[in-house]
């Protein structure tokens, strides 16, 4: 049985774990006059086959009018640098997604954040190009400005002080200082990158945050 129609405008978002999840959660929680339904889609410790497919095959096929994959880039650096001979690079086979999703999937967005979600968050507080090689160090130059900094449900999620409330004082902030950056370079996949203005700037949501 197909799934009834989502009223209005919706977005979709596969993300490779919860952070992404609490956090959009959050944002829906906060921003009530957003008249459009955002729906994170966990897959968590799923391969990069599992997540594209999870786009293509289920998500497109739906009534969202906007599908997002949020990747994380320092898990597929570190699958790659630990890939045995002879085997298809993750990096390689994420590139290929990526432009299949480009060329074909006009509803379709990636979006790399490298290393991590938390890098986002980080530029809520610094300006920085910093390349950060996994998510760990990320977290603790996040201290340095949200000193109880937990990733955890309970900690992303509390009433009035979520997450996404932490944060938005330098919302804006954030936006400069991730656009500074540019985009995805496949011959420089090293380099630090945050997309999630590509989310925010989207046409169903830049009414909002544009």
């Amino acid at each position: 049985m197909r799934n009834p129609p989502i009223a209005g405008p919706s977005i979709a978002a596969v993300v490779g774990g919860e952070t992404e999840a609490w956090y959009l959660n959050m944002l829906k929680r906060n921003e009530k006059d957003i008249r459009i339904t955002i729906k994170p889609e966990i897959h968590s410790k799923k391969s990069l086959k599992d997540q594209y497919e999870k786009v293509v095959l289920d998500l497109v096929n739906k009534e969202f009018t906007k599908v997002f994959w949020i990747v994380d880039l320092d898990s597929i650096i570190k699958e790659t640098r630990e890939a045995p001979r002879g085997a298809p690079k993750p990096m390689e086979v994420f590139k290929n997604y990526r432009q299949t999703l480009i060329e074909k999937y006009r509803n379709v967005t990636v979006i790399v954040n490298n290393p991590c979600l938390e890098f986002w968050f980080l530029l809520h507080f610094e300006k920085t190009n910093k390349h950060f090689n996994n998510c760990s160090k990320v977290e603790a130059q996040l201290k340095k400005h949200i000193k109880n900094y937990e990733k955890t449900k309970r900690y992303f999620t509390k009433k009035n002080d979520d997450i996404y409330l932490k944060l938005k004082p330098g919302f804006f902030t954030a936006l400069e200082n991730a656009a500074a950056l540019g985009n995805f370079d496949e011959r420089n996949p090293n380099k630090a990158i945050c997309e999630m203005k590509e989310f925010f700037f989207c046409e169903e949501l830049r009414n909002y945050f544009g």
